[in-house]
């Protein structure tokens, strides 16, 4: 089987298990990380965006108080169970995020990955060359003291390219009638950090997923009030309403936001509010792939939908040279992020043969078309929802590998629920599943 020279861009838990997975299928990556160290959007940074709406050159995303929304037995890969022993320093079962990055370091270390990671080195560039290559081009940040130089851009070409750059750095903002003359100050979750500039404020949250149940959770600690608008309907709304601490209170949407302070619900309550925090997701950004003649534009985003992609992995007509790994959401993401990487490498060595482009692109096609008859956004072409145990199973045959064990996804699926119905207790309510428990660490004990 041939031997390919593979650029992966992203050293986090994707491009760690895409190494990893491309490593062991005999090809030869080379990882480009543009942070100090290795974990990805688990690499905490205190310091947040200068720009509180956008990107603004960090990176992680990841706030102080941050636990996992899965517990950690269904969070680890498949053969490196990620499970509290005597060296874990945070052991709840939901632990904090520094847990998880001292798990993705031992990962790297275990299977010597850390010597192909090349660190404060950021892709600036990726083309096709006229043979089927890829040239790579990129910055390495050298300290130099106390502060750093920027080295001049450097090139080398690759076989391939896996993309693992993450989707959690582009900042996706709620569009607020009215905003632009509103007084009050407004920040992305991307840079919040901590609580404490909301001290003694009325507070409005955008958005109600996991890191929006958080942060209102976190800032009504310090607020005077925390008002938090869901995209919900009023039933839902209502027994969710049940949950809330005494200064939280869940509105509809916003309608709009006036000059003189007030926000106005959807329902034609309002409240005047001090500040706005968006936790409105993120967008999907590859800036290193331009629109210029080198081909690359065939890849797009639009309304986050990476487009065209087969399986959410491999744009047809340039498979399998270049693909993406960890772009599903609402799944396992590194039981998702390994299986992908195994099926990538697979096709890279011709173990795994792939559709014809033109079947690949009816595929998607056909995809497209039924999320348009069950009117779902595009927005969501990646959230694999209801469907991802489905998609994992098709990824498990394709791969030649056993079928996921059971526990991993009754887990997850307990999991889902409680964080719906007990958003403020869930993480340390888990006593009642002691058996379930049993199950993955007798079922894990043969990788530890």
């Amino acid at each position: 089987m041939p031997s390919r020279r593979v650029a992966v861009i992203g050293a986090g838990a994707a491009g760690l298990v895409a190494a990893r997975e491309l490593l062991r299928e005999g090809h030869a990556p080379v990882v480009f990380e543009r942070a100090a160290g290795v974990g990805g959007t688990w690499l905490y940074d205190d310091e947040a965006s200068a720009d509180p709406l956008g990107a603004g050159g960090v990176h992680g995303s990841l706030y102080a108080s941050l636990r996992t929304n899965l517990p950690r037995e269904s969070m680890g890969f498949l053969d490196f169970p990620f499970v509290a022993d005597e060296d874990s320093v945070d052991p709840r079962r939901f632990p904090g995020h520094q847990e998880v990055l001292r798990y993705l370091e031992a990962f790297a270390r275990r299977f010597d990955l850390l010597g192909l990671v090349r660190l404060e080195t950021e892709v600036v560039s990726v083309r096709r060359g006229g043979d089927a290559s890829w040239s790579v081009s990129y910055c390495s940040r050298k300290l130099a003291g106390a502060g750093s130089d920027l080295e001049e851009e450097q090139s080398e070409v690759f076989d391939a390219v896996v993309v693992c750059n993450g989707h959690f750095a582009e900042p996706r903002l709620a569009d607020i009638a009215g905003i632009d003359g509103w007084p009050g100050k407004q920040l992305h979750s991307h840079s919040y950090r901590v609580p404490d500039q909301f001290r003694g404020q009325v507070v409005v949250i955008i958005g109600y997923n996991p890191s929006g149940m958080d942060i209102s959770r976190d800032i009504a600690g310090v607020a005077k009030e925390v008002h938090v608008a869901i995209r919900a309907a009023p039933a839902e709304m209502e027994s969710t309403t049940a949950h809330a601490i005494a200064n939280l209170w869940l509105h509809p949407m916003i309608h709009r936001a006036e000059e003189d302070g007030s926000m106005v619900f959807q329902d034609g309550s309002r409240v005047r509010a001090d500040a706005i925090v968006h936790c409105t997701g993120y967008k999907y950004n590859f800036p290193f792939l331009g629109d210029d003649d080198g081909g690359d534009s065939v890849i797009t985003v639009d309304d986050n939908r990476v487009d065209p992609l087969y399986k959410h992995v491999f744009p047809p007509r340039l498979a399998p040279r270049i693909s993406f790994v960890g772009l599903p959401f609402k799944a396992i993401p590194f039981l998702v992020f390994q299986l992908q990487s195994s099926w990538v490498a697979g096709v890279l060595s011709g173990r795994i043969e792939l559709p014809s482009p033109e079947e690949m692109m009816q595929d998607v096609a056909a995809f497209y078309t039924d999320m348009e008859a069950r009117g779902r956004p595009k927005r969501f072409t990646h959230d694999l929802g209801a469907g991802t145990f489905e998609y994992e199973d098709w990824l498990v045959e394709r791969c030649g590998l056993e079928s996921i064990e059971e526990w991993r996804r009754v887990i997850y699926v307990t999991a889902r629920g409680r964080i719906r119905d007990r958003p403020e207790s869930y993480r340390d309510e888990w006593d009642d599943d002691a058996q379930l428990l049993e199950q993955a660490h007798r079922d894990l004990g043969k990788y530890l």
